[in-house]
């Protein structure tokens, strides 16, 4: 668990600075204008009253943070807009120490933020009471920009991005490449990859094409490089998904493990603080008990690549205790007694438990549910695609949840894009391939252990 530490009024010095960056949606910018009570107060452009809120939030957040950080007082703030956030790019966020005033304790700070261009979107004064005393704090790992962050001490991974012809597909796997989480390998149709990213204003130039003559041949040319070690990791462009995993399950792609495909998606909600990962939203329909199993043990390896050292499964159903007739609840049960006998390893493993008691803690207490999971839940193992989906969905379109999503079980992972991703859910899929690669190569046993007998 990362951990935050401040500095006390003693330490801090005039021109001391801290910064973060974020990555506003339209999705902020409408659960702003609900906070405000008049939706009228916005419109998605990142115009209107509302906008000094969220500058406010986000300076004092630094403060509360980074400078001076925990134990810190905000007195007063002055906030004045000089231009419209940036919405779906990213925005700099910095404090600048300007003042001390020793006789109240005070340091004054001058906020700025930025667009990507360094044009100025919003400046601030802040009036803080700095600590007086050395604090330490334990903080969750909530946001998945910590992916980002993680990436950065990794080299950009070879990634081969199959058919990206489309406007979508190819500009995701460029802004990948730009955040340097990937290089990609682009196969495809080579006319028309250059045609495409000569309308969209694309460059191309750090790309490596492998020239193809259809969607299929595509995806098993791809699906033979990832077998053969050239590239590290596949990424769906504008094919169908069934495309790109019929080539991967080929015999002769060298890259099944005799383990079920399972689709694993990582979800950060604003108003939940922890992130957790659900699965399976995507790909397998009606799973029955022995591909729950391959299903939790992939759940499991995805989300310790992803820093949760032990994970916490909830198998999911509508009721918390076995019943027959509910066979949700059968292998909820199923898959705990397999945890415990190690036909699963690597996490604890619970159920059934119904959604509220896996995630909240005094709903368990009030409905007496004794469990190393009720309330911690890590993953969520749905029992169906419809289940999860829309739950899925709902999350990422109603509650501005950030997503990061893949498919694991093969040699390498699979990031399966979408026309509806935006571009902070591309970025944090491909930051997620990069780190499950990263475990997956480092210590296979833990990310992809042997299918149990």
């Amino acid at each position: 668990m990362p951990s935050i530490e401040n500095k006390t009024f003693d330490e801090i010095r005039v021109g001391d600075t801290a910064s973060a960056q974020r990555t506003f949606q339209s999705g902020d910018v409408r659960a702003w204008a609900t906070a405000f009570g008049d939706i009228g107060l916005f419109d998605e452009s990142g115009h209107g009253h509302g906008a000094a809120g969220i500058v406010t939030a986000l300076l004092t957040s630094l403060v509360g943070s980074s400078l001076p950080g925990p134990g810190s007082l905000v007195r007063s703030t002055v906030v004045q807009v000089h231009a419209a956030l940036p919405i779906n790019v990213i925005l700099t966020a910095m404090v600048v120490v300007r003042e001390k005033r020793p006789d109240q304790g005070i340091v004054v700070l001058d906020g700025l933020c930025t667009d990507p261009a360094g044009q100025q979107v919003a400046t601030a004064v802040l009036e803080v009471l700095a600590p007086t005393t050395r604090l330490r704090r334990d903080v969750p790992e909530h946001r998945l920009d910590g992916l980002l962050e993680r990436c950065r001490g990794l080299k950009p991974m070879l990634t081969g991005v199959v058919h990206p012809c489309s406007e979508d597909a190819l500009a995701g796997a460029i802004e990948a490449a730009q955040a340097g989480l990937i290089v990609p390998v682009l196969f495809g149709p080579e006319a028309e990859l250059r045609q495409i990213a000569a309308a969209a204003k694309l460059d191309l130039s750090g790309c490596r094409i492998v020239s193809t003559e259809s969607a299929e041949d595509s995806a098993a040319k791809a699906a033979a490089a990832a077998g053969a070690g050239e590239v590290k990791a596949l990424m769906k462009g504008s094919l169908h998904t069934d495309v790109v995993l019929h080539a991967a399950m080929q015999k002769e792609a060298k890259l099944r493990t005799g383990r079920l495909l399972s689709h694993c998606a990582m979800v950060s909600v604003p108003t939940y603080a922890r992130r957790f990962v659900i699965t399976d939203v995507a790909l397998n329909i009606a799973p029955d008990t022995d591909q729950k199993r391959d299903i939790c043990q992939n759940a499991i390896g995805f989300a310790i690549a992803l820093g949760i050292e032990v994970p916490k499964v909830a198998v999911l159903a509508a009721v918390e205790t076995v019943r027959t007739k509910m066979p949700a609840t059968l292998d909820g049960a199923i898959l705990a007694k397999m945890a415990d006998r190690r036909q699963i390893v690597g996490g604890i493993v619970d159920g059934p438990l119904d959604l509220d008691a896996a995630v909240d803690a005094e709903a368990a207490r009030i409905k007496h549910i004794t469990s190393p999971v009720a309330g911690l839940a890590d993953v969520l193992l749905v029992p169906n695609i419809e289940a999860g989906n829309m739950v899925y969905k709902n999350l990422a379109f109603m509650a501005d949840a950030q997503t990061a999503g893949l498919v694991v079980g093969a040699r390498v992972p699979i990031v399966l894009t979408s026309r509806a991703d935006t571009a902070a859910a591309r970025r944090f899929s491909a930051a997620a391939a990069v780190l499950y690669a990263d475990a997956l190569a480092r210590d296979p046993a833990s990310i992809l252990p042997e299918p149990a007998e």
